[in-house]
């Protein structure tokens, strides 16, 4: 019989555990251990299947619910030492993946209830995005609480806000589109300003009445006949012979007049138009990307746009959650760049088309743009008004404004009053990009109300821009027409549907629109412009963040493209 050697054993006198660690086990690292660690289970024969060893962290693993970032019971058993990062640990969930739990009782499913959020767990909400002198008037400087514009550079993650898993369900699509920026910003460019629209939005300045200057061109009466269109008797929109013509601020004989004009002591003037007015008042609604050029002199400024800017041109479901997206297709007729050239050739068109042209009124000079041995000029009212942005009295700034009017309507009085004719079109409620607008012919004579509050919701920086540019210019009424594709898949041909006459300062009360923040907005501009070195400068709206950026930029920056547009228009001609 062999004989049994009994090991030799430490003890410990003073304390529990080893005295010391014998040399066979000296390059071994040591796993904590205590009393009250639990060992856990080998196989989970409870939980149901296809849960076994699964690591419910909130991941994609999470099957049943529960919050997320913390683990199920049920599902992970960590033995000893859990706090330790400890590679010796004995994990049990790759064993547990191999067993299977054979269920003999009927396949009735088990009733989950509570809505699914979008990291896959039961139960839960998700989560919540978050954003981030002597005056006269209300006038509130950026700034003044964070130390000037410098202080605006931040990042500006989630600004859509909005319960996640909920109404914001298709985030995750939004966040990749990139858009392209308007201009292409040049090495050599400075970035002097960056400007968030969370700022622009505290921003208040109060504006007296105007000082007309001059009035050039003719404008139309309103064919009323045009107020009784519906549904049922709409009328094709025509194609009118008469162009016109976008013209800058830095080529309106007008305005390069009163430029060349002394200006009187210690006045500081500014010369602009109405559309480029009307997309600053409005920078902070909108969505796409958009560029003016400054050019800073002595004592003037002069706020101008780019042949082929993006401000001449009407924006199609811009603040839409779901807007129009470019594929890449040249072909796509429901594009971004398709939707806007069609609804710019749609509202010249309605402009010209709703108006009596035997019943004119000429105004107190011609037309600055055409010459009078023309066949074909398009009758519109040029208002040259002037708008006073002092702020104190020894200082005096003065914004010259071109501002334009599309037909006059007899008052009840007999006297004839401004309008502005603009006009909403719909292209195929069922695209991509469409907004969740209604089928106009179903619903335009039934619910009118409707129809226009989604499209103050879809196209809410287009609308706001028309209300903009009927105040600059007086205009008593804005015209809003309705017009509609005759099919859906043919952009050229189209159908008035009906129309609607609204007053601008009540259309503006409905829309949340405030005319003194979009006052506080330009005097804010006009003011860092003033305080420029002479140069030239360009604004630009980020493509895909809310913010405005001011780049200082040589002075032949665009020259180029210009000259070459002017070649290709000779040769053409």
């Amino acid at each position: 019989m062999s004989s049994f050697i009994l090991p030799k054993v430490s003890d410990t006198v003073s304390g529990w555990g080893p005295a010391g660690l014998s040399a066979q086990f000296a390059d071994i690292p040591y796993a904590p251990y205590s009393k009250a660690d639990k060992l856990g289970r080998i196989a989970d024969w409870s939980a149901p299947e296809g849960t076994q060893g699964k690591d419910n962290r909130g991941g994609a693993g999470d099957q049943r619910g529960g919050r997320a970032g913390f683990r199920n019971f049920r599902d992970n058993y960590v033995p000893f030492g859990s706090n330790a990062a400890n590679a010796f640990n004995y994990q049990h969930t790759e064993d547990e993946a191999s067993f299977s739990v054979v269920d003999n009782r009927s396949g009735a499913q088990k009733k989950i209830t509570g809505f699914k959020s979008a990291s896959g767990q039961r139960g839960g909400r998700g989560g919540f995005r978050q954003q981030g002198g002597q005056q006269r008037g209300t006038f509130q400087r950026l700034g003044a609480n964070r130390g000037g514009f410098g202080g605006a550079r931040q990042q500006q993650g989630g600004q859509r806000g909005g319960r996640r898993g909920y109404n914001n369900w298709r985030d995750f699509d939004r966040n990749q589109r990139v858009r392209d920026a308007s201009v292409k910003v040049g090495a050599e460019w400075n970035m002097l300003e960056e400007i968030e629209f969370s700022r622009l939005n505290k921003l208040q300045f109060e504006v007296n009445d105007p000082e007309d200057i001059a009035l050039h061109g003719a404008v139309a009466t309103y064919d009323k006949a045009y107020d009784r269109v519906n549904t049922k008797q709409e009328k094709i929109l025509q194609q009118v012979d008469r162009e016109r013509d976008n013209v800058t601020t830095s080529e309106d004989p007008i305005l390069s007049n009163l430029a060349s004009q002394p200006a009187a002591e210690n006045e500081q003037r500014v010369f602009a138009t109405d559309s480029i007015i009307s997309v600053l008042m409005t920078a902070s609604r909108s969505v796409y990307p958009w560029d003016i050029v400054i050019n800073r002199t002595a004592d003037k400024v002069v706020f101008d746009t780019r042949e082929g800017s993006q401000v001449d041109y009407v924006s199609v479901n811009e603040n839409s959650s779901d807007p129009p997206m470019d594929t890449g297709d040249k072909d796509n007729i429901n594009s971004p760049s398709a939707l806007s050239l069609e609804a710019t050739y749609i509202n010249t068109n309605f402009a010209a088309q709703v108006v009596n042209g035997e019943q004119v009124v000429d105004l107190a000079n011609p037309n600055p743009f055409y010459g009078a041995e023309e066949e074909s000029v398009p009758l519109v009212g040029y208002r040259y008004r002037k708008f006073d942005l002092s702020t104190i009295e020894e200082e005096e700034i003065s914004l010259f404004v071109r501002t334009e009017v599309d037909a006059v309507v007899k008052s009840a009085s007999g006297e004839d009053s401004y309008i502005t004719l603009k006009a909403l079109n719909e292209f195929d409620t069922r695209a991509q990009g469409a907004g969740g607008a209604m089928e106009w012919r179903q619903k335009l004579d039934s619910q009118r109300g409707a129809v226009v509050a989604t499209e103050m919701k879809n196209n809410s920086c287009k609308l706001a821009r028309w209300v903009v540019q009927s105040m600059l210019a007086g205009a008593d009424h804005l015209k809003l027409g309705f017009v509609s594709r005759t099919n859906p898949k043919d952009p050229a041909r189209h159908a008035i549907l009906g129309t609607q006459i609204c007053r601008p300062k009540e259309f503006a009360s409905q829309m949340n629109l405030q005319i003194t923040n979009g006052w506080g907005i330009v005097k804010t501009v006009v003011d860092l412009a003033l305080k420029l070195p002479e140069g030239k400068y360009v604004l630009v709206k980020d493509p895909n963040k809310p913010v405005i950026r001011l780049y200082s930029v040589p002075k032949d920056t665009f020259e180029e493209a210009e000259e070459e547009n002017e070649e290709a228009e000779a040769e053409t001609a």
